[in-house]
C-alpha cells in the first residue's frame, strides 16, 4: 500500500510539471545567441536572430548571432524577463550604430504549450551618423515533422507579410507569420540603386535543406547562400569605373526556398529605426495575434513584472533610501538576466573512464612520473559518447560558459527559487535526473556538438570519479525552507511536517499563483517532489560517500570517525579544480589527503538528505543520515581543527620524505605520522560558510577572529579568499590567492543571518556585529564598481546619446576592491558575483 501511494503522489507530480510545462514551454533558451527561442523538446522548431551593417562590405563577416566577446558589443542584458510571461532585452552595437530591442511575449491557450510574439526594434545610437542594418531572422526545424512557406515565392523578393506553416507531434499545428512595423525605411541611395529597384524595400529569403542537428549552424548555412548570391551579383560590376553596386543591394538572399526545406531565413534591410514582429500561432489556440497584441502586451508585462519585483525582493529598510532607484533596477537587471539566461540542452557528451592520476587511486604511493605518450593513448582511446541526455539549467555566462555547470547551478537556484520557486525545482529536477547508475553527475555539463564547439578539445571529456561541490543541495535545503515558511504561516508547525525546530528566515514572495507555488501551497505535491527526486539524490549522495572518501584508518590516524573523512579526486600538483578553488594553496597530491571543504560538503549533504528522510517518512533512512553527520561533525571539530585553534587540511608525513628525496624543501619529523596543512583562507572557514558548528562552540569565536582580523581576511569591500599575511597572496594565477568572491562571501552572510547572528551563544554579538558591517561592505563596493557602469547603461537606454559602457566583474581585487579578472561577464550585468548580490539583498536583508 505504501509503495502504491509513492507511485500515485509520484504521478501525481509528474501531472503538475506537465501541466506548468505549457507556460515554461517556450522561452529564449538558447542562451548563447544574443536572442533565440526553442521550446524544451528535443529535436523541435528553433529560431535564431542575426544581424549585419550594411553601411560596407566588411560588416558581413561580422555578423552578429552567438554572443562572442569579439563582437565587442557595448552592452546586452534582459532588463526585464519572467519564464512565464516573457520579457525585454536591450542589445548596443556601436560598431553598427544600432540600439536593437528585442521583445517576447507568451500568449497562453490551446494544448501545445500555448502562442508566442516577439518583436524585434532598432534605432540609431547617434542620430547623426548612418544606421543602415539587415536583420535576418531565420526558423529551423528538426526531427519529425514538416515546414512549408506558405507565402507566394517571388525572385525579387515579398512584399507585406511572410508567412510559414508547420507541424511537429509535440506542436501540432502552427503558423508563423512576420509582419513590419508601419514605419520602416528601405536605403534607396548609393551606386547602382536603380539596376535594383525591384528588390529594395522587399523582404527577402531562403528555403534550405539542413542534415539533422544541423540548425545551430543555420548562421555558416544561412550566409553561404549571401555570399554565392553576393559573388554572382558582382561578376556584372567588374569595371572599376562604374565601381560595385552599393553592399545593401548586394548583401541579400537569393529569394528562394528548395523542396523539403526544413530552414527558412527571412532577411529584411533598413536604413535608420525599423520595427517587425514575429508571431507563433498554435493551431489549438483560437486567438489572432496582431500587433496590438505586443502594444499592449510588452508594457503589461514590465510594470507587473517591476511591481512583483518588489513585492518579492523588498528594498531593505536599512540600506540607503538615495540608491533605491539605481539598486532596483540593477537587481532587476541581474534576477532578468539569470533567468532569462536558462537554457535547454540535449544530446550526447565525452566521458572518458579511464583517466586518472596517479594520487586518485588508492595505493600508498607518491606521485611519480609516467610516459606522457603512454597516457595520452590511454586517455584518448578511454574517451567515449554517451547517450543523449536533456538539461533545464542556467548558465554563468552567455559568452563564455553558455551551459551547465554543477559548481554554479546551486547559487543560481537559490535566486530563481525566490522568484520563482516551481521553474527552481523543474530546473533541479532536471540536474537529478542527469544522475546515472553509479550515482555520478558531470561537473561540466557539454551536451551536443554547439556546446561542444565552445569548449577546447582537450576540455570536454568528462571523468567518472570527478567531483564537484554539491551545491545542489543548497536548492533542496532552500526548497525546504520555503516550506517551513508556509508550514508556520498556513498552519502545520515544521514538526508536524517532520522538518525540526531550526528556524531560517526567507523573504517569500506575495505572488501565490498556482504555476509559481503548487509545491509550497500543497503539501501532497511537495511530497511528491521529494519522493521522486530522493533516490537518485541519495545514490548520489552514495557515490560521493564511495568515490571521494579518504583514508583514515589505513594511516593509523586517530578520529573519533574511522570512516568520514573525504578527499578530492581530480586535483594535480598546483590546482583542484574539483573542488571550485581552482589555485587555493594545498599540500601536495597524494592518496593520504583529507580535505576540509569536501569532509564540510558532505556534512552539509548528509544534513540535507536528513531532512528528506524526514519529510517523505523514511525513518530509518533519517537515523542513519544523523548518526553519519554526527561522525563527520564529530571528525571535523575533533581531528580537523587542531593547528592554531583552526580548521585545515590533513595530508602525511611519508609524502613529506618521498617529496624530500625528490629535492623538495619540507621539514620531517616523523615518517609515520600525518599533519596539518592550514592556509588561512576560505577553506579555514567552510564549518561557518555551512553553519556545521554549534552556536556554543569555542572554535566559532576564532573563525570569527579571523575572519575579522583586517591583517588577514577582513577587507573594506569584502572578505578575502586568502590571508593578506600568506607567502602565496596574490601570487601566480591570483585566482584563489585572496581575491574577494561574492558567493563566498554570500555563504558567511548566510550563515551569520540565519543561525549565529540569531541564535544564542557566546558569540552572538560578535557575529550580529560582522553580520552588519560585512554585508554592507560587500553591498557598498559592489556598486561602487557598478555603478558608473549603471548610469551609463541607464543613459544608453533612456536616450540616443552614445557612452561607452563599462564591465562587471568575475571577482574583486584583495586591496582595492576594483574589478577583476574576466570580462566574459560584461555588458549583461548576469555574472554569477551579481546574482549573488541579488541572493544577498534577497535573503539577508533587515529583519
Amino acid at each position: 500500500m505504501k509503495l502504491l501511494s509513492s507511485l500515485l503522489l509520484i504521478a501525481g507530480s509528474a501531472q503538475v510539471f506537465a501541466a506548468k510545462n505549457d507556460d515554461t514551454l517556450w522561452g529564449p533558451y538558447r542562451p548563447n545567441l544574443y536572442f533565440g527561442l526553442r521550446p524544451r523538446i528535443p529535436h523541435s522548431l528553433m529560431t535564431g536572430l542575426m544581424w549585419f551593417g550594411t553601411h560596407d562590405y566588411q560588416s558581413i563577416s561580422l555578423t552578429r548571432h552567438a554572443c562572442e566577446q569579439s563582437d565587442n558589443l557595448d552592452a546586452y542584458t534582459w532588463t526585464e524577463y519572467d519564464p512565464r510571461q516573457g520579457g525585454v532585452q536591450v542589445i548596443h552595437d556601436s560598431a553598427n550604430n544600432v540600439k536593437l530591442t528585442t521583445e517576447f511575449l507568451k500568449i497562453p491557450g490551446g494544448e501545445n504549450g500555448g502562442s508566442w510574439a516577439a518583436r524585434v526594434k532598432g534605432e540609431p545610437i547617434k542620430p547623426d551618423v548612418p544606421s543602415r542594418i539587415s536583420t535576418i531572422f531565420y526558423f529551423g526545424l528538426e526531427g519529425i515533422g514538416g515546414l512549408e512557406m506558405e507565402t507566394d515565392e517571388d525572385d525579387t523578393g515579398i512584399l507585406g507579410e511572410f508567412k510559414l506553416s508547420g507541424s511537429t507531434p509535440e506542436l501540432d499545428d502552427f503558423v508563423i507569420r512576420i509582419v513590419d512595423g508601419p514605419n520602416n525605411a528601405a536605403w534607396r541611395g548609393g551606386a547602382h540603386a536603380e539596376a535594383f529597384s525591384e528588390r529594395i524595400g522587399k523582404t527577402h529569403f531562403i528555403g534550405q535543406p539542413i542534415p539533422s542537428g544541423g540548425t545551430w549552424q543555420a548562421k555558416d548555412s544561412i550566409l553561404n547562400a549571401l555570399v554565392t548570391r553576393a559573388r554572382e551579383v558582382l561578376t556584372s560590376y567588374q569595371d572599376p569605373e562604374t565601381g560595385v553596386p552599393d553592399p545593401a543591394y548586394v548583401l541579400q538572399l537569393p529569394d528562394e526556398a528548395y523542396s523539403g526545406s526544413n530552414l527558412f531565413a527571412v532577411q529584411k534591410l533598413f536604413d535608420g529605426a525599423f520595427q517587425f514582429d514575429v508571431f507563433f500561432e498554435s493551431g489549438s489556440s483560437k486567438q489572432k495575434l496582431n500587433s496590438h497584441t505586443l502594444d499592449q502586451g510588452i508594457p503589461a508585462l514590465v510594470e507587473n513584472y517591476k511591481q512583483r519585483f518588489r513585492s518579492v525582493f523588498p528594498y531593505p529598510s536599512d540600506y540607503a533610501k538615495e540608491k533605491e532607484q539605481e539598486l532596483d533596477a540593477f537587481s532587476r537587471a541581474i534576477t532578468s538576466n539569470l533567468v532569462a539566461g536558462v537554457g535547454y540542452f540535449y544530446g550526447n557528451s565525452i566521458v572518458n573512464r579511464k583517466f586518472s592520476f596517479e594520487w586518485d587511486e588508492e595505493e600508498d604511493v607518491a606521485p611519480t612520473t609516467s610516459d606522457a605518450g603512454e597516457d595520452e593513448e590511454e586517455v584518448r582511446a578511454g574517451a567515449r559518447l554517451t547517450d543523449p541526455k536533456a538539461l533545464l539549467t542556467a548558465t554563468p555566462s552567455r559568452s563564455f560558459f553558455p551551459r551547465g555547470f554543477y559548481w554554479d547551478e546551486g547559487f543560481h537556484l537559490l535566486h530563481i527559487g525566490q522568484w520563482d520557486n516551481d521553474f527552481s525545482l523543474e530546473i533541479l529536477k532536471s540536474w537529478i535526473d542527469l544522475v546515472d547508475e553509479e550515482g555520478w553527475v558531470a561537473r561540466e555539463q557539454i551536451l551536443g556538438e554547439e556546446a561542444r564547439s565552445k569548449v577546447p578539445q582537450e576540455f570536454q571529456a568528462q571523468v567518472p570519479n570527478y567531483a564537484n561541490p554539491p551545491t545542489l543541495t543548497m536548492a533542496v535545503t532552500a526548497f525546504i525552507n520555503r516550506l517551513k515558511t508556509i508550514g508556520a504561516s498556513n498552519g502545520p508547525s515544521n514538526e508536524d511536517l517532520g522538518l525540526g525546530g531550526e528556524t531560517q528566515i526567507s523573504m517569500m514572495s506575495t505572488d501565490r499563483s498556482t504555476t509559481r507555488n503548487q509545491y509550497l501551497e500543497s503539501s501532497d505535491n511537495a511530497l511528491a517532489f521529494l519522493r521522486s527526486i530522493y533516490k537518485p539524490l541519495k545514490r548520489h549522495y552514495d557515490w560521493f560517500r564511495r568515490t571521494q572518501r579518504g583514508q583514515i584508518k589505513q594511516y593509523t590516524r586517530k578520529a573519533r570517525s574511522r570512516t568520514e573523512g573525504y578527499r578530492w579526486r581530480g586535483r594535480s600538483e598546483a590546482h583542484v579544480l574539483t573542488s571550485g578553488m581552482d589555485d587555493y594553496p594545498r599540500g601536495p597530491p597524494h592518496a593520504g589527503e583529507l580535505h576540509l571543504d569536501l569532509i564540510s560538503w558532505m556534512a552539509f549533504f548528509t544534513r540535507t538528505m536528513k531532512d528528506i528522510a524526514a519529510y517523505i517518512g523514511e525513518t530509518d533512512d533519517e537515523i542513519t543520515f544523523l548518526e553519519i553527520e554526527t561522525a563527520i561533525l564529530g571528525n571535523i571539530e575533533g581531528y580537523i581543527y587542531i593547528f592554531h585553534f583552526l580548521f585545515s587540511d590533513l595530508a602525511d608525513l611519508r609524502l613529506r620524505l618521498a617529496l624530500e628525496r625528490r629535492g623538495k624543501d619540507f621539514f620531517i619529523l616523523n615518517a609515520d605520522e600525518s599533519y596539518h596543512v592550514c592556509h588561512k583562507g576560505y577553506l579555514t572557514l567552510f564549518p561557518l560558510f555551512l553553519s556545521l558548528l554549534p552556536p556554543s562552540s569555542p572554535q566559532l569565536g576564532h573563525l570569527l577572529d579571523l575572519l575579522r582580523d583586517p591583517e588577514h581576511l577582513w577587507s573594506p569591500y569584502g572578505i578575502r579568499s586568502l590571508s593578506a599575511a600568506h607567502p602565496e597572496f596574490g601570487q601566480g594565477e591570483n585566482y584563489w590567492k585572496g581575491a574577494i568572491w561574492v558567493q563566498m562571501n554570500y555563504l558567511i552572510l548566510r550563515s551569520l543571518h540565519t543561525t549565529y547572528a540569531v541564535l544564542p551563544g557566546p558569540h552572538q554579538a560578535k557575529a550580529q556585529e560582522i553580520y552588519r558591517e560585512l554585508r554592507k561592505n560587500v553591498i557598498d563596493n559592489v556598486f561602487k564598481v557598478s555603478l558608473s557602469i549603471l548610469v551609463k547603461w541607464l543613459a544608453l537606454i533612456l536616450s540616443q546619446e552614445y557612452e561607452r559602457t563599462g564591465y562587471v566583474w568575475e571577482q574583486y581585487d584583495a586591496l582595492t576592491g576594483e574589478g577583476k579578472r574576466r570580462q566574459a561577464f560584461s555588458c549583461d550585468f548576469r555574472n554569477h558575483i551579481l546574482i549573488r548580490l541579488s541572493v544577498i539583498r534577497s535573503q539577508v536583508g533587515h529583519r
